[in-house]
């Protein structure tokens, strides 16, 4: 690495990558069941893929409800249509029935499934992992995130490809040319203490309108400089704080030479549950391997993911480590964890058992008590299906509850 200093990676995708185009859909239907029913029971997936001239979107899975099914279809058509794929061309028209087919194959909730969760246990046996470090609190711009910065700095830019989509055509920034589909990755290089310096490497595949390179006679090599420099300068410069770029730092931008119509399903089958590292801690937190969109609260693969992040941000911010992993284990049925395990990393300011005791007494890891403490049974999952589940600011209609820090929470942890 000659004078580099440690680098980490991690990487985001758009809601316009197939994959994010199937976990929003699942989530979609998620709070469309919760709307009907609050207690509603639902485990969905969705495959889309566009092949022979034709879309095709399968939903597959289980729901319970107490009251009218919502129309999965309608919801589907729609939640792909909000996201831009609306025209066949770049990808799929979600909006068009003789264009795009939706095959559906929901039952309701196994019996035996049911059982375990009627009487407030886990919804199915696991594992799950929350994690948390100060890397975003050394910049103004990142601060009360507690999150590791490769990652949030990623998430930044995906939003911000969705952001330059939507803006009104003729606003600053505003690029009519971008698809939905796209990725980002950014590097980032640490100094001799451990503590993030600089932007090594920003690295965005995105997707463009075919006809992009007739503004420049059809010279292909004109159009990549030109989308190099719009994304550069509305999209990178804007997302990422400047006092982490500088003219050292590696700007690459489709780096094939062109990303052009079609992509999306076109391009790559997209599979709900297929990006758990980019919703979580772009790798440098631990994951359980169980997928959080098109799942109620009642599946502790969501619930405890969730509530183990809540718990080890709040151990950081309250000062008594440097970065926290917390796992959580599950068996069906059960109310209680099988285990809590946490890490600091010898990052810790009191020993972990201490933190251990002081979290156990502070947190209620059963689903319920998970459910109640962060008001779960709302509608609030289709925001976290891109952009990240964490590290995210809380919203004020109940959104990312996990990520809301509380005083009397962090004084418990302090002074307990």
């Amino acid at each position: 690495m000659g004078s580099e200093g440690l680098l980490f990676t991690s990487e985001s995708v758009t809601c316009g990558h197939p994959d994010k185009l199937c976990d929003a859909i699942s989530d979609a239907i998620v709070d469309a069941c919760l709307k009907v029913d609050p207690n509603a029971r639902v485990a969905v997936e969705t495959l889309v893929k566009t092949v022979d001239g034709t879309g095709h979107i399968v939903l597959a899975g289980e729901v319970q409800l107490d009251g009218d099914v919502p129309d999965y279809e309608s919801i589907a058509r729609k939640t792909a249509g909000l996201i831009g794929y609306t025209d066949h061309n770049i990808g799929l028209n979600a909006t068009s029935h003789s264009l795009c087919e939706v095959q559906q194959f929901i039952t309701t909730q196994a019996p035996d499934i049911a059982k375990g969760v009627d009487r407030d246990g886990a919804g199915d046996q696991g594992l799950m992992f929350g994690y948390a470090c100060t890397e975003t609190e050394y910049f103004d711009d990142l601060k009360d995130r507690y999150f590791p910065l490769a990652a949030a700095l990623s998430q930044r830019l995906t939003r911000r490809l969705k952001n330059v989509r939507e803006l009104p055509s003729g606003a600053e920034g505003h690029l009519s040319w971008v698809r939905p589909d796209g990725k980002s990755q950014v590097t980032v290089e640490y100094d001799e203490s451990g503590k993030p310096s600089r932007v090594h490497t920003v690295i965005i595949a995105i997707q463009h309108d075919n006809r992009l390179k007739d503004r420049f006679g059809g010279d292909e090599v004109e159009e990549l400089n030109f989308v190099e420099s719009q994304i550069t300068k509305h999209v990178i410069e804007h997302a990422l704080p400047s006092s982490l770029l500088d003219e050292n730092t590696k700007i690459i931008v489709n780096g094939t030479g062109r990303f052009a119509d079609p992509g999306g399903p076109q391009t790559d089958a997209g599979l709900t549950g297929r990006k758990v590292i980019v919703d979580t801690y772009g790798g440098m937190g631990r994951h359980g391997g169980g997928a959080f969109s098109g799942k109620d609260p009642s599946k502790v693969d969501r619930s405890g993911a969730y509530a183990a992040r809540w718990a080890a941000k709040h151990v950081v911010a309250a000062g008594l480590a440097e970065r926290c992993e917390i796992q959580l284990a599950y068996v069906i049925g059960v109310a209680e964890p099988v285990s809590i395990r946490i890490d600091t990393f010898g990052t810790s300011t009191i020993s972990e058992s201490e933190i251990s005791r002081r979290v156990k007494q502070t947190f209620d890891f059963t689903p319920q008590a998970i459910i109640n403490s962060l008001d779960l049974l709302k509608p609030i999952y289709s925001p976290t299906a891109s952009g990240g589940h964490f590290g995210r600011t809380p919203g004020v209609d109940g959104l990312f509850p996990w990520e809301l820090l509380k005083q009397d929470i962090l004084s418990a942890l302090i002074e307990n």
